[in-house]
C-alpha cells in the first residue's frame, strides 16, 4: 500500500525539496501553503505523485476545513510552515509592538505546527511520522523566532512520548543557514553569508536538498529508534542539545 505524506510549507525552497524527495520515494504527498498558484505550479513540477491543498496553519477555521482534502491515514507529516516574521519589518514600537512581534512569530512557527500536527494526530498511522522544521536559532538565540523555535523543541519532546506507543516518531530537523529559501527575504548580504558560512565546519552553506535527504531519512523505516530528538543541520556551525 501506497504511503502517503503532508509537506507544509511545500510551495517552495526546503518544503519543496522535502516533497520531491518523498516522492522520489514513492509516497503520495499533499503539499500546503497559503498561495494557490505557487502550490499548483509546484505540483505540476513535481509530478503526479504531488498534489496541493490551499489553508494556512495559523488559521483552525482553514485547518479544519481542509481536512477533507487531506488523507485519511498519514504516514508522515512534515511540519515545515514558517519563517520569521520579522523579517523586513522595523523594529517594533512600545511594549504592545513588541508584544505582537513575539506572538507573529510564535504563531507562525510554534502554534501552526501545534495545530496542524494535533488536526492530523488521529489520522497518523501506526509506525507514521512527524518531522518538524527548527532552527539554529532555537539553540543558540534569535529573539522571537529563535524562541518559538526552541519551544518547538519542548513540545516535540512531548508528542515523542505521546504517540510513541503507536510506533509513531517525533523528530526535530534544526537548519543553519539553508540557500535558495525566501527566508531571508532577498535581504542576505554577501557579508552576512561569509561571516555564517565562516561558522561552518564545512565551509559552505546547506541546500534544500540537504534538508530533504534528512528529512526522507527520518522518514524511512530504518529511522523507527529515533524519537524525541533534535537533530543539528548546520556544517558544524552549531553544536549542542
Amino acid at each position: 500500500m501506497t504511503r502517503s505524506a503532508v509537506v507544509t510549507g511545500g510551495g517552495t525552497g526546503i518544503g519543496r525539496a522535502v516533497a520531491a524527495a518523498l516522492a522520489a520515494d514513492g509516497l503520495d504527498v499533499v503539499i500546503t501553503g497559503r498561495r494557490e498558484k505557487v502550490l499548483a505550479e509546484t505540483a505540476a513540477g513535481l509530478g503526479p505523485r504531488v498534489r496541493p491543498v490551499v489553508f494556512d496553519v495559523t488559521d483552525p477555521g482553514q485547518i479544519e476545513a481542509a481536512l477533507a482534502e487531506l488523507p485519511e491515514t498519514v504516514d508522515v507529516l512534515v511540519n515545515n510552515a514558517g519563517g520569521n516574521t520579522d523579517t523586513g519589518r522595523p523594529a517594533p514600537s512600545g511594549l504592545a509592538g513588541v508584544r505582537a512581534a513575539w506572538l507573529a512569530n510564535l504563531e507562525a512557527n510554534l502554534v501552526g505546527t501545534v495545530l496542524v500536527t494535533t488536526a492530523l494526530e488521529p489520522r497518523l498511522a501506526r509506525g507514521g511520522r512527524v518531522i518538524s522544521m527548527g532552527s539554529i536559532a532555537g539553540g543558540r538565540g534569535g529573539g522571537s523566532y529563535g524562541a518559538a523555535k526552541a519551544g518547538m523543541r519542548v513540545w516535540n519532546a512531548e508528542l515523542a512520548v505521546r504517540v510513541g506507543e503507536r510506533g509513531i516518531t517525533a523528530n526535530v530537523i534544526a537548519p543553519g543557514l539553508i540557500e535558495d529559501t525566501e527566508f531571508f527575504g532577498g535581504r542576505l548580504t554577501g557579508e552576512r553569508r561569509a561571516v555564517l558560512v565562516g561558522q561552518t565546519a564545512t565551509k559552505r552553506a546547506g541546500t534544500p536538498e540537504d534538508v530533504a535527504a534528512l528529512a526522507a531519512f527520518l522518514a524511512s523505516p530504518g529511522a523507527g529508534h529515533i524519537t524525541g530528538q533534535v537533530l543539528h543541520l548546520n556544517g558544524g556551525a552549531y553544536i549542542g542539545a
